[in-house]
């Protein structure tokens, strides 16, 4: 396993830790009414698919060789 593939690992990882919290809350949100339901779900549509896109610009950042976001700054 290269330095990039380790590197990789973090934001998967938190990336699949936080789209199950957000499969929770589907879940919870299953049990209320269907007025609520089409409000609350778009809480966690909008904040899965925002973490899989940061999850996509990381990984790019890693196989582009810039592993060190700060060196921007």
């Amino acid at each position: 396993m290269d330095a990039h593939q380790k590197k990789k690992i973090a934001p998967i990882v938190i990336t699949v830790i936080v789209l199950y919290y957000l499969l929770y809350f589907c879940l919870v949100i299953s049990l209320v009414p269907v007025v609520l339901k089409v409000v609350l779900a778009v809480i966690p549509a909008a904040l899965g698919g925002a973490m899989i896109y940061v999850c996509m610009e990381r990984i790019k950042e890693i196989d582009g060789g810039e592993e060190d976001d700060l060196s921007k700054y």
